[in-house]
């Protein structure tokens, strides 16, 4: 149960569609006709400008110029990509675009476990051993970089920097193509599109499929220009003719429907990250690339098997993790939670913080302790930095990035015991008892009746949904349950029907809610938070509603 943040207390005015199109409007800041204009009809993508999204236009050009040259002179060029879906989306549009304009070009991705995050001077060497470049080009990475870039300076390669990430106090001494306000891969489009002429438009809205990908997988805000590559990249995404996504697509039985971000951020997404995670990200990045139909099935079917081996690696580390919490006494007293174990996996520790923040709400971070370093991942709950938390102790820490949601870093082993301690005195210090209330966004209270196909045409105007544009949500007060049963494999969802006061019947499902069988039996009354959806069965769409919660009355 959480408590709901009710934005619009208002709702005897909402009389109709448009009323509540209003409401969500206000509800997000929206309340001028420009704002209104921009955020229901998105600028196309191509005509962003750089100021638009943050940025530097000098240093755009310098890039430009930079990698032009390096073209021109049939230079050996490298695209130094991440590991995870925001990079190797990052890596194809790059590797492609520059491949398309008869660079001399090549991707490379490094391997998790035996290089580690980012540019290093063991990737840098493996990047002269094999393609001896004069430039490399850095995508969704590289910011904190500032060693690194010296060093390959220092051979004499010339590099650029693409990345997202928030910079540190010290910068590398390079051209450099930073902005916060686009993923890894839109940064990436981005150049791509000022790359390419007028006559490839073509090329640069097929890339804007896989920006796309980049931007809802790396959970940046959908709004601004992220919400303008969203809309309409999906829209690309559905036309695609990329032989490689058509095969991902395939496999992970998307291929009947309309492709929408939840699509993308729990099915192909994680396929794209469970390489780089438990193998080589660079087969994934081979996949989106392909032109070879074999190859493509291949491939997707390896990413396919391998994300498997990833979630039950993931459901078993959790498992060995909750474990150990739950020996603690009195758990809800931490300010944070950090475990640690040889046994882990660096691939997949970030994924089983995320399941901790799940169970107990609170900032978890999760150590893959090893011989000499640990790597660990964090994430956190809403309105608490993690990467800030953890910079502070910068003294004790070999390497620290990431986001105020999620971040990683590394740590000699032998320094691990101090470290935790620091942590624990820390999270007292600064973290509010406040912060771990759940608590749920919720647009304004609705009664069922208003629950129509208008409405959610109304609804529809506002996707893409995602991280900053949630789904509208809405609440209906003191309805009464007239069917229930469990649903599922495990039987731990619900399927429901409602009534209200006026008799109308809506459909509903509970995903989750199981377990509450017992205590809303029919004739219970109930208020619920939902969103508005329609369910298609048999050639047949009704409407129906999601429960994002259920209160008693």
């Amino acid at each position: 149960m959480k408590n709901w943040n009710i934005q619009d207390t208002n709702f005897e005015k909402i009389k109709n569609v448009d009323d509540v199109v209003e409401v969500l409007l206000a509800n997000r800041g929206l309340t001028t006709k420009s704002t209104k204009e921009a955020f229901l009809h998105p600028k196309q993508p191509i005509d962003l400008t750089p100021h638009e999204v943050g940025i530097q236009g000098t240093s755009l050009k310098k890039a430009v110029a930079r990698i032009e040259k390096a073209i021109k002179n049939k230079e050996s060029i490298v695209v130094y990509a991440d590991y995870d879906a925001d990079g190797i989306t990052a890596g194809a549009i790059m590797w492609e675009a520059l491949h398309s304009l008869g660079a001399q070009v090549m991707p490379y991705v490094p391997h998790r476990i035996e290089e580690g995050y980012g540019l290093s001077e063991k990737g840098i060497q493996t990047c002269v051993t094999e393609f001896n470049p004069t430039l490399i080009i850095t995508v969704d990475h590289g910011i904190t970089a500032w060693q690194q870039v010296k060093y390959a300076q220092n051979l004499g390669i010339d590099v650029i920097i693409s990345d997202h990430h928030l910079p540190p106090k010290h910068l590398p001494d390079c051209v450099t193509v930073h902005t916060t306000d686009l993923c890894g891969a839109g940064i990436s489009w981005f150049i791509a599109k000022t790359l390419l002429t007028e006559n490839e438009r073509t090329k640069v809205q097929d890339l804007l499929a896989l920006a796309t990908i980049g931007t809802i997988a790396d959970m940046v805000p959908l709004v601004g220009p992220n919400r303008s590559i969203t809309k309409y990249g999906l829209i690309e995404i559905g036309k695609t003719k990329r032989i490689g996504l058509l095969a991902l697509i395939k496999e992970s039985g998307l291929e009947e429907k309309a492709i929408v971000t939840s699509d993308i951020s729990h099915i192909i997404a994680p396929r794209l990250n469970a390489m780089g995670r438990l193998d080589h990200a660079i087969d994934a990045l081979r996949l989106l690339c392909t032109k070879n139909e074999e190859r493509a099935t291949m491939l997707a079917s390896k990413l396919g098997l391998t994300n498997k081996e990833r979630q039950q690696l993931t459901v078993d580390t959790t498992l060995h993790a909750l474990t150990g919490l739950s020996k603690i006494e009195d758990i809800k007293k931490k300010k944070m939670l950090v475990v640690s174990d040889p046994s882990y996996n660096p691939g997949i520790i970030g994924l089983v913080a995320g399941k901790l923040v799940e169970e107990y709400y609170r900032p978890s971070i999760v150590i893959a302790e090893g011989e000499i370093f640990s790597k660990a991942s964090a994430r956190s709950i809403a309105g608490f930095n993690i990467v800030e938390f953890i910079r502070s102790a910068g003294d004790l820490l070999v390497d620290v990035g990431g986001h105020p949601m999620a971040a990683g870093f590394t740590v000699e082993t032998k320094k691990l015991s101090e470290l935790k301690a620091f942590f624990a005195q820390k999270s007292v210090e600064v973290i509010s008892d406040a912060l771990f209330t759940r608590s749920l966004f919720v647009d304004t209270e609705l009664p069922l009746t208003m629950i129509t196909k208008s409405l959610f045409i109304g609804i529809s105007a506002f996707a893409p949904f995602g991280l900053g544009n949630y789904e509208p949500v809405f609440v209906s007060r003191n309805v009464m349950v007239d069917q229930v049963r469990k649903i599922g494999a495990k039987m731990n969802h619900l399927k429901l029907k409602l009534k209200d006061e006026e008799k109308k019947i809506m459909d509903a499902v509970a995903f989750g809610f199981g377990e509450m069988a017992e205590v809303i039996p029919v004739g219970t009354h109930v208020d619920v938070a939902y969103t508005v959806d329609e369910n298609v069965w048999n050639g047949t769409t009704t409407m129906q509603i999601k429960i994002r919660d259920i209160h008693l009355t």
